[in-house]
């Protein structure tokens, strides 16, 4: 028996021993690296002194800056001089241990990996307050491990070099809270109008609560979501042994009453978005930057008062405005900026209704369907579902385009029917539909949802002969110094439909604004486009494109309620014509391309690829390829958008 277990308890002590070796030669590592930190930490003064933050510049086509963003600092106030109720509430909700850790909290680091392993996700961080403030002074926001490394020898340095005292003062004077606004007293003043030196415990509480979530929880953008989430900062301080449940109960953040904000100019929809676009183009993190972009500040203007004039009370409007080359020209993400900073034009999903028609009839033109073909619009039945039009009475045969102009939905249900639902599905994907698509009958009335951005690019790929340019922002990105850190090269383009079909595209929209259901929307010169009203007139669209420029209008209401008369040819309708008359109203009218006479460029050259022939057979060995510079569609584009995600059940209604 000794012989059989003396091998297995020499290579356990072998493990040990080379464990412990290990071991020690990291503490080692470890002390070194933190000493090295620790010989080049700045002085306090240093510190006091050094740039927090970084100012950005985004200015307008024409040179107009349409935003600055940048630091703004209060008061710095001592230790002594923050008030008790602030060093608690922050110390509550970032940093219960910080008294007794050494910068960086084994506790907390093993309680998040227990919490983040057991829900799957990062639920829960473990940065300390020296942690934070390393990397708000010194490193960025990267989420490597390196970067986590160097700021835990940071922390070890920081708490090595200065009292904990001094490292609150530190923090509480640099953290940033949202609106621009560094620091307690910068915060204080920004909200509440005065000093950080006399916070309430309940002002104090909202201020703590927006580090977490600067944009989310800040007074300016939902002062609601601040006062909650002060209540949630006030009951876990009293948890925490904190403030005593009298304190508490005595302490009602409905009671705040915020500073009035400046009303922040609609545009800051945009410049938000250009903030979130810079992060992909760079990653200068300390030099003022300014940034160029394709905006028209004079066009974004008559955009943000076309929206606010039409859109029925207590609803909200979006609008995007797409050039030919894909530049974005204008956006409005909602009524008032600064009652809610949500971009309803990127981010907001609703049904299109109608307006998603163009891609049943997109499919359609591609299979071999014309413009002229003759339907019948009569009651249709399809499982247990059976359609209405809008007025609930029956045309008789119609042509398609009668069809597409009257928006006509037994007709478009046919139609979808007759070509495939899992086709019309296909050919919203190629357009660069991202979100899921319902292949159920329903999806040809647009029971599906889409965002007003994919859908007015969607258009304006039609107006461009089926070519898509993807859409951009930003053209040049220069530091103060000069360096020009981004130029934009020609973009991206693909071809998504042949030109032809393009034409016949448009040919149904022009007949939709000049006999059917979008008249509203006429503005004096050739227009294309398509309304869309969902079922209870809980969304309103219209989308169309003049002389170059692709405009969509979505209204509804944010709890998808139903408003009253709302439909696509009213007030959305109304909103495009009032924009878009201005937009397009110094240029010169631009003929619509409705005809294009080469029948041989329906398709891409490499069609066996697709599978498809001009007559919608498979291909026959030896037949002759289209001319070389026929448009060819992405076809590794199509394979890759066409992997179609589980259908959702589909929604009810028509």
């Amino acid at each position: 028996m000794p012989r059989s277990t003396r091998p297995k308890s020499t290579l356990l002590g072998a493990i040990v021993k080379w464990g412990l070796v290990l071991a020690l030669a990291g503490v080692i590592a470890l002390s070194i690296a933190v000493a090295l930190a620790y010989r080049d930490l700045p002085s306090f003064d240093e510190m006091k002194r050094s740039p927090n933050g970084q100012s950005v510049e985004i200015k307008a086509d024409d040179g107009t800056v349409l935003a600055s963003i940048g630091p703004s600092y209060g008061e710095w106030l001592s230790y002594p001089e923050i008030p008790a109720t602030m060093t608690n509430a922050m110390l509550t909700v970032e940093d219960r241990r910080y008294w007794y850790h050494p910068g960086v909290d084994p506790i907390g680091i093993i309680r998040s990996l227990v919490v983040n392993t057991m829900r799957g996700n990062k639920a829960q961080g473990a940065s300390t307050i020296t942690q934070q403030l390393a990397r708000n002074l010194f490193l960025t926001s990267s989420k490597q491990y390196s970067r986590k490394l160097r700021e835990a020898v940071l922390a070890l340095a920081i708490e090595r070099k200065f009292s904990k005292e001094t490292i609150l003062e530190l923090y509480l004077n640099r953290v940033y809270f949202g609106g621009g606004a560094y620091g307690i007293d910068a915060a204080s003043r920004k909200f509440y109008g005065h000093s950080a030196r006399r916070l309430s415990l309940e002002e104090a509480a909202i201020i703590a609560g927006l580090v977490k979530a600067p944009s989310r929880f800040s007074p300016s953008a939902d002062a609601e979501a601040a006062r909650r989430r002060a209540a949630t900062v006030i009951a876990v301080m009293v948890d925490a042994g904190r403030i005593t449940p009298e304190e508490a109960r005595a302490a009602d953040p409905a009671l705040v009453r915020f500073t009035p904000q400046g009303r922040a100019a609609g545009v800051r929809y945009f410049t938000d978005w250009v903030l979130g676009e810079l992060e992909n183009l760079t990653d200068e993190a300390n030099e003022p930057l300014s940034v160029e972009t394709t905006l028209n500040a004079q066009g974004q203007a008559w955009a943000e008062a076309a929206i606010r004039a039409e859109a029925p009370k207590g609803s909200q409007g979006a609008l995007v405005a797409l050039a030919r080359d894909g530049a974005v020209k204008a956006m409005v993400g909602g009524t008032d900026y600064v009652r809610s900073n949500y971009n309803r034009a990127l981010t907001a999903r609703r049904q299109p209704g109608s307006a998603f028609k163009m891609f049943v009839y997109a499919a359609a033109l591609e299979s071999g369907i014309t413009p002229d073909d003759i339907y019948e619009d009569k009651p249709v039945t399809i499982g247990n579902w059976s359609p209405k039009n809008n007025d609930g009475r029956f045309a008789g045969p119609v042509s398609v385009k009668q069809a597409f102009a009257l928006s006509i939905n037994t007709v478009a249900v046919q139609i979808a029917e007759q070509v495939g639902f899992d086709t019309v599905a296909e050919m919203a994907r190629r357009f660069g539909i991202s979100t899921p698509i319902d292949r159920q009958p329903a999806m040809a009335l647009g029971a599906s949802v889409a965002t007003v951005f994919e859908m007015t690019n969607a258009y304006a790929t039609v107006a461009n002969g089926g070519q898509e340019n993807a859409p951009y922002a930003i053209t040049r990105v220069v530091t103060g110094s000069g360096r020009v850190l981004f130029s934009r090269a020609a973009g991206d383009t693909r071809q998504v439909i042949a030109p032809v079909i393009a034409a016949q595209l448009t040919q149904l929209m022009q007949a939709a604004v000049e006999q059917g259901t979008a008249r509203a929307a006429q503005i004096g010169r050739p227009l294309a486009g398509k309304t869309g009203t969902t079922s209870s007139n809980k969304d309103g669209w219209f989308i169309g494109f003049s002389s170059g420029l692709t405009t969509g209008v979505w209204m509804g209401r944010d709890d998808n309620r139903a408003v009253p008369g709302l439909a696509g040819g009213r007030a959305p309708a109304r909103a495009f014509a009032q924009y878009m008359a201005r937009a397009v109203g110094g240029t010169p009218p631009e003929a619509l391309v409705t005809e294009f006479a080469d029948e041989t460029m329906l398709l891409e050259p490499d069609a066996e690829s697709y599978g498809i022939t001009p007559d919608g057979t498979q291909p026959m060995d030896g037949e002759p390829p289209p001319a070389d510079d026929a448009p060819r569609l992405d076809q590794n584009w199509l394979d890759q958008t066409l992997k179609e995600p589980p259908p959702q059940k589909p929604p009810q209604g028509r």
